[in-house]
Order: structure tokens, then C-alpha cells, then sequence
């Protein structure tokens, strides 16, 4: 008796554990619906198809790493990106995507095929691989540390490869102003010349 009471409680625990995650992979399976569907139908008429937006306005989200994404996400939600062109954008939309959503719509986009770079004025890109690589000594340290190599991002530093120059140029301008709250970038942007911001831009458009 003991032995059969024993095996029913293994069964009814197996059991319990089969339901538990049915449960689970039919709530990831809805969040990812539901992310699908906010992307095709609404994200893609600023950000483009698959996150391949077509104007500087709006960044590029295809290949976005999904930390940085869903990062973003919250910080539009509870207020901490206040600028005011990301607020006019965001803000509305942001408030009513929950949080299993937030997690999907992420790992869509950073699922999404990476743009072509575009090709920028040959000096312009040598100047700003420069930085990107080495920095300016004793004023702007390397944006490859966090960046990467070929600045494909990495968790929450986002992907800057194929970005729109002039959102990158704009955002950089925002960060230095103190408009857009960003603690780590402050402090390393800080004393990056206009001329600079456009040329790394230009580099980074181009990858």
C-alpha cells in the first residue's frame, strides 16, 4: 500500500508539472502572438517592416539586441526616457503592452535579419572607425568597450551597427544635453565634438 500510495503521489506530481508547463507554453506561445501582431500592425508603421525602418526619425530595431529592446520598453513605461520626441512617440503605446508582451516584442525584433549598412563618405567613415575603435585619448573612451567589436551591442548596450546616421547623431546630441537620461553615456560623451558624433555616425550607418 505504501508502494502504491507512493507511486500515485509521484504520478499526481508529474502530473501537476505536465499541466504547469502546458500552462506556461500556451501563455509564451499568446505573448508571442500578441507581440507579432503589435509589431506587424502598429510597431511597423514607424519602425518598419520587421523593425527595418526606413526613416532617421525612428530607430532600426531588426538584429536590436533583446535586453536593450525590452530595456527600453520599461523605461518608457515608468517615465525614466522623458525626452520629448521619444514621449510623444512612446509614451501611449508603451502603457499598454504588459510585461510578457514587453518580453515577446523583444525577442521578435532581435530575432529580425539585420539591415544592409549604407555607405557614408569614405573620410567620414575612416574618422569615425577611429573613434570607434580607440576613442580620443584622455577625452572619449572607445565605443567598441561596451558596442562591440562591430558594434553589434551586447544585453543592455544596444546594437549601433546599420543605425540611421542621423538618429544616432540626434540621440548622441540628446544624451550630451542631458534631455535623455542615460548615467553611462554622460560621463563617456561628454566632451565628443559635433564633427565627432557625425562621423562615427556615418561609420556605424555603414556597417
Amino acid at each position: 500500500m505504501k508502494r502504491l500510495a507512493a507511486c500515485l503521489a509521484t504520478l499526481a506530481c508529474a502530473m501537476a508539472a505536465t499541466t504547469a508547463a502546458a500552462r506556461g507554453a500556451a501563455q509564451l506561445a499568446a505573448s508571442a502572438a500578441a507581440a507579432i501582431k503589435l509589431a506587424t500592425q502598429v510597431c511597423s508603421s514607424c519602425h518598419g517592416p520587421g523593425g527595418n525602418s526606413q526613416s532617421p526619425t525612428f530607430p532600426r530595431l531588426a538584429g536590436q539586441q533583446q535586453a536593450y529592446v525590452l530595456a527600453q520598453i520599461q523605461a518608457f513605461k515608468n517615465g525614466k526616457r522623458n525626452e520629448q520626441e521619444a514621449h510623444d512617440y512612446m509614451l501611449g503605446m508603451t502603457t499598454l503592452i504588459d510585461d510578457a508582451t514587453a518580453e515577446a516584442l523583444a525577442r521578435y525584433f532581435a530575432s529580425q535579419p539585420a539591415p544592409k549598412g549604407i555607405p557614408g563618405d569614405p573620410a567620414a567613415v575612416a574618422a569615425g572607425k577611429k573613434i570607434f575603435e580607440q576613442g580620443i585619448p584622455g577625452q572619449v573612451v572607445a565605443c567598441a568597450t561596451c558596442h562591440g567589436k562591430r558594434a553589434e551591442g551586447n544585453g543592455i548596450f544596444p546594437r549601433l551597427a546599420d543605425q540611421h546616421a542621423a538618429y544616432i547623431v540626434r540621440q548622441l546630441t540628446v544624451i550630451q544635453g542631458n534631455l535623455r537620461n542615460s548615467p553611462v553615456m554622460h560621463g563617456i560623451i561628454k566632451n565628443l565634438q559635433p564633427q565627432d558624433m557625425q562621423n562615427v555616425a556615418i561609420y556605424l550607418q555603414s556597417l
